[in-house]
């Protein structure tokens, strides 16, 4: 079977226990790994959303990755650095170690329980945008045609001052 053409993937990245700088730096290193490593956006500080009370802040990346794995494949690597980040599941949308979401793989849509494509609560979510509109703020969502630009203005958030996301000034990756 012939290898998978070439995809631009995005990932959004987050972590907010133990060292999430760190922990975001070693999976950001590991990407290259996977693909070609197109691009990565700066580093957001965010207020949780959802889940338990009390948790502490994230801090929140994106990477555009060129990939010529599957969307399946490439969702299992990501789990397998989460894993070895430590991160456990117990509970949704609890504090974590390592968070990894694939949001877009090329154009594929995908509604399999084990593989929903585009992420489904990107588009709805300021901690995903803002990163991804660094990285590509023209980007479409692959159902309805929504630019990442057009999703922060819709949620009212412009591209500053964003409610909850704080830019994290300087470089963050070695």
């Amino acid at each position: 079977m012939p290898p998978d053409p070439t995809a631009d993937a995005y990932i959004a990245l987050g972590a907010n226990l133990g060292d999430p700088l760190a922990a975001l730096r070693r999976a950001a290193a590991h990407l290259g790994t996977l693909g070609q490593v197109a691009g990565v956006s700066a580093l957001y500080r965010t207020a949780p959303v959802g889940g338990p009370p009390g948790q502490p802040d994230y801090l929140n990346a994106a990477a555009h990755l060129r990939t010529t794995l599957s969307a399946e494949t490439l969702l299992a690597a990501l789990h397998d650095l989460e894993a070895a980040a430590g991160r456990e599941r117990h509970e949704r949308w609890e504090a974590r170690t390592l968070d990894l979401d694939l949001i877009t793989h090329g154009a594929r849509v995908s509604a399999h329980p084990a593989l929903t494509l585009p992420h489904p609560r990107a588009w709805d979510r300021p901690f995903v945008l803002a990163p991804l509109h660094d990285l590509n703020p023209d980007l479409r969502h692959p159902v309805t045609g929504e630019t990442v630009r057009g999703a922060l203005s819709r949620l009212g958030m412009g591209r500053l001052g964003m409610d909850g996301v704080q830019r994290v000034g300087g470089p963050w990756l070695p």
